[in-house]
C-alpha cells in the first residue's frame, strides 16, 4: 500500500511541472560548473560545431536557439490561444488584471533599464528585463503550496502567458536583422494557407505541422527572428470549448514533456555557461548590470503591483479571490525571475561577447534574488480573507 501511495505522489509531482523547473535548475548548475572547469573549451567547441546542409548550415548553439526555441514558442502560442478561447483570458473580466499587470511588468523594467543605459552601447538591451520565466516562477509558487491562494497561482500563470506574448512581439518587432521581403512574402502565403485549413475545419495535425516547417524556414531567412513562426503556427491550429480533445490540445499535450524536460533544460545548459571572472562582478554595478538587476528585481515588482492597483482602483478588474495586496507584491517579486527568456533576448541584443556574458550574469543574479526574496515574502504572508478585500474573478 505504501508503495502505491509513493508511486501516486511521484506521478502527481511529475505531472505538476515542478520536475521541469528542478531539471532546469540542475542544468543551470551543470552549465556553470562546465564553464568554470577544464571542460569549458571542449564544451564551447561542441556548441560552435557546424551541422546541417545547404542554406541550413548552422552551429549547434544556433540550432538550439533558433530551431528548438521555436518549438518552445509553439507551445507558448498554443497555451496563449487556449487561454483566450476557454481559459483565464477568455473574458474581459478575467483578462483585465493579468493583461494590465503584465503591461506594467514590461514597461517599468524597460524604462528603468533605458534610463540607466540611454546613449550607451548597451541601450539596445532594454527588452532584457521585460521577460518572466514561466517555468521557474510557476515552479516556485507551486512549491509554496497552501501558503498562497490557488487563485494567485492562476493569476501568475495568466500574467506569465501575457508577458511571454509581449516578449514575442518585442522580439519580432525590435530584435530583427535586415528584412528580406521575398521570404516574408512566402511566409505570409504559408500563413494564409494555414488559416485556410483552419477555416475549413481541417483537423489532422500533419497538415499544419508540415507547412509549419516551411513557415519557420521562410521566417528564418526573412530577417525576422524565426521563433515567431512557432507562435503564428499555434494560432492557426483549431481548438474548441468542448470536452472533446481538439487538435490544439492534442499537440499541446504532446509538446509539454519534450519542451519542459528536454528543450528548456538543453537551452539552459547551452546558454548559462558563464565563466566567473573578477571583472564580471564589477559588471554588476555597470549601467548594463544595474539596468537588468533593477529592472527585474524592482521594475517587475513596482510595475505589476502599481498597474494592478490602478486596474482595481478604476474598477477595471478585481483582485484574485483570497489574495491581498501583499500577495500581489510577492507575485511581482517572483515575476522578476527572467532567466531563460531574458537570456534569449540578451543573445539577440548584443553582438559583443563581453556584453552577453555580463548580461547573463546579471540575469542570473537578479533571478536568484527575485526567487528567494519573493518566495520568502509570500511564505510570510498570512492568507486570511477577512484582512483584505477579495472578490470573485
Amino acid at each position: 500500500m505504501a508503495k502505491v501511495i509513493n508511486l501516486e505522489v511521484f506521478q502527481r509531482f511529475f505531472r505538476s511541472g515542478q520536475v521541469g523547473g528542478c531539471l532546469l535548475l540542475i542544468c543551470v548548475v551543470i552549465s556553470l560548473l562546465i564553464a568554470n572547469t577544464a571542460s569549458k573549451d571542449g564544451f564551447e567547441t561542441f556548441l560552435q560545431t557546424t551541422i546541417g546542409f545547404g542554406n541550413l548550415n548552422y552551429s549547434v548553439l544556433a540550432w538550439i536557439n533558433d530551431a528548438l526555441m521555436s518549438i518552445f514558442f509553439l507551445l507558448v502560442g498554443l497555451e496563449i490561444k487556449r487561454e483566450f478561447v476557454e481559459g483565464e483570458l477568455s473574458s474581459v473580466k478575467r483578462i483585465a488584471l493579468p493583461v494590465i499587470a503584465a503591461l506594467g511588468g514590461m514597461l517599468v523594467p524597460a524604462i528603468i533599464y533605458w534610463m540607466l543605459n540611454k546613449g550607451s552601447a548597451t541601450s539596445s538591451g532594454w527588452g532584457i528585463p521585460m521577460a518572466t520565466d514561466i517555468a521557474f516562477a510557476l515552479t516556485i509558487i507551486a512549491l509554496l503550496g497552501k501558503s498562497v491562494p490557488p487563485s494567485l497561482k492562476i493569476f501568475l500563470a495568466a500574467l506569465a502567458i501575457v508577458d511571454d506574448f509581449g516578449a514575442i512581439l518585442v522580439i519580432a518587432i525590435f530584435y530583427t536583422s535586415k528584412i528580406h521581403f521575398e521570404y516574408l512574402a512566402l511566409a505570409a502565403v504559408t500563413l494564409m494557407l494555414l488559416a485556410t485549413l483552419n477555416y475549413f475545419h481541417v483537423k489532422k495535425l500533419v497538415y499544419y505541422l508540415v507547412p509549419g516547417v516551411f513557415l519557420w524556414y521562410f521566417f528564418h531567412h526573412s530577417g525576422i527572428h524565426a521563433t515567431i513562426a512557432g507562435v503564428l503556427l499555434a494560432f492557426t491550429i483549431p481548438t474548441n470549448e468542448t470536452d472533446i480533445p481538439s487538435p490544439l490540445e492534442t499537440l499541446e499535450h504532446s509538446l509539454t514533456v519534450p519542451v519542459n524536460y528536454i528543450i528548456m533544460p538543453v537551452f539552459a545548459l547551452a546558454n548559462t555557461n558563464i565563466t566567473f571572472e573578477k571583472e564580471m562582478f564589477a559588471g554588476l554595478v555597470s549601467p548594463l548590470g544595474l539596468g537588468i538587476i533593477a529592472g527585474l528585481l524592482l521594475g517587475k515588482t513596482i510595475g505589476i503591483t502599481f498597474f494592478s492597483w490602478l486596474a482595481v482602483k478604476f474598477k477595471l478588474a478585481n483582485l484574485p479571490r483570497g489574495a491581498s495586496w501583499k500577495h500581489m507584491l510577492g507575485v511581482g517579486m517572483l515575476a522578476g525571475i527572467g532567466f531563460t527568456m531574458s537570456i534569449f533576448i540578451a543573445l539577440l541584443s548584443f553582438s559583443d561577447a563581453l556584453y552577453v556574458l555580463e548580461a547573463k550574469f546579471a540575469i542570473l543574479t537578479a533571478s536568484i534574488l527575485s526567487g528567494v526574496i519573493g518566495s520568502v515574502f509570500l511564505k510570510s504572508v498570512k492568507t486570511k480573507s477577512k484582512s483584505f478585500k477579495s472578490v470573485t474573478a
